[in-house]
């Protein structure tokens, strides 16, 4: 999934509870903390700039109550 600079990054909490959302870059240095709140139950999306970072592989890790999950996208300038 490219992008340049902006993308949405969509997501589902089953629970109420505390969200944390970060940007890793490919050597698993920190870029970006876009959610670390407490969040209810539902649909969301947040929008990541990328403008200030080079192009490149990042990751995103959602940390919900009781789940965990990483992906990848491709930053091209």
């Amino acid at each position: 999934n490219p992008f340049n600079p902006v993308t949405k990054i969509s997501f589902n909490i089953a629970k109420a509870g505390l969200v944390k959302l970060e940007v890793f870059d490919i050597t698993g240095k920190l870029v970006s903390t876009l959610v670390n709140e407490n969040m209810n139950a539902g649909s969301y999306q947040v929008n990541f700039d990328g403008a200030a970072l080079s192009s490149g592989v990042y990751m995103y890790i959602i940390e919900t109550p009781g789940f965990v999950q990483n992906k990848t996208m491709m930053l091209v300038k």
